[in-house]
């Protein structure tokens, strides 16, 4: 395949696209790329002022657009519920959903509406109850669904006795778990929907190092630690621009010819920048035992069970 751009995107008239996190960074940006080909576009983020200021920005690039925000608290399941219940009233199938919001390296551990700690709970446990309640407008859509993960899965380990960090809590390790879980929530849900006929094609991606208000975001109200500072200088070196760190996930949400279970990131040094592509899955995320246990006690903590 030849360098991978936007203009390989084909039209995407007709298509509702739901994007989480999508008033800022890469979610925003590949909501703009998105709009411009045609898609109705739900920008499901937290936060109504940016919400609009979101909106306003999509429309004066693309002033025939259709886009809407949509508040959804992903530390909040409650919020969940609701915004999918607004769907689900709705009744318009969803054509693509892409689960990209999410905090990085939270300093001191912090819990989520429901208790659970926050990097777990927003990255990965919210997304998994939003995709379960969302599963009757996706499988009528036959529809693409697209996890954010990170090149930081690949020290990641699920720790299935303690996944919310009860004890031993630190910052970079529970971030590695979740992005883990949401690589290994990709592939199950397609090996959960080939063998139950939803009809849809689940894959994942991961933005490299893109310059975004992630870290920062983890770190409101904190000062700046050893981590924050690194990541700054290394950003200085090896990281891209938040329309490049889109490029895997628009490559992963609309590629015509996109394999079930595939993965996508940037191409170059240690993917943390460059031309999307076919990204690296690590030993740990093809682990079908784990994450069978993981689905299970997901579907425990959330209430929210696929059937």
């Amino acid at each position: 395949m030849t360098q991978w751009t936007t203009a390989d995107i084909p039209d995407q008239s007709g298509k509702l696209v739901i994007i989480t996190g999508a008033t800022g960074g890469i979610g925003l940006e590949a909501a703009l790329v998105l709009a411009g080909k045609g898609a109705e576009i739900v920008l499901a983020a937290r936060n109504p002022d940016k919400g609009d200021q979101a909106e306003r920005l999509i429309r004066s690039r693309h002033p025939e657009a259709l886009v809407r925000f949509e508040r959804l608290d992903l530390a909040d399941l409650s919020s969940v519920a609701a915004f999918a219940e607004a769907l689900l009233a709705a009744g318009r199938p969803v054509d693509i959903l892409i689960n990209n919001a999410g905090v990085m390296a939270v300093p001191r551990r912090r819990t989520t509406i429901d208790g659970f700690e926050m990097q777990f709970g927003t990255n990965y446990l919210s997304h998994f109850a939003l995709t379960g309640r969302l599963l009757p407008l996706l499988t009528a859509a036959q529809a693409r669904v697209v996890q954010l993960s990170s090149v930081a899965h690949r020290g990641g380990r699920i720790q299935l006795r303690d996944l919310n960090y009860r004890s031993g809590y630190r910052p970079w390790p529970v971030y590695q778990q979740s992005k883990l879980a949401m690589l290994m929530f990709a592939l199950e849900l397609q090996r959960r929907s080939d063998r139950e006929d939803w009809g849809l094609t689940s894959v994942a991606a991961h933005p490299g190092f893109a310059r975004t208000d992630l870290i920062a975001n983890g770190h409101a109200g904190s000062p700046p630690g050893l981590f924050a500072l690194v990541s700054r200088l290394l950003a200085r070196v090896a990281s891209h621009s938040a329309a490049d760190g889109a490029l895997p996930i628009l490559m992963a949400a609309t590629l015509p010819q996109a394999e079930p279970g595939a993965y996508y990131g940037p191409q170059g040094w240690q993917e943390m920048r460059g031309a999307p592509g076919r990204a690296l899955i690590k030993p740990q995320a093809l682990d079908v035992e784990t994450a069978r246990a993981l689905w299970s006690e997901s579907e425990r903590l959330t209430g929210v069970h696929y059937g």
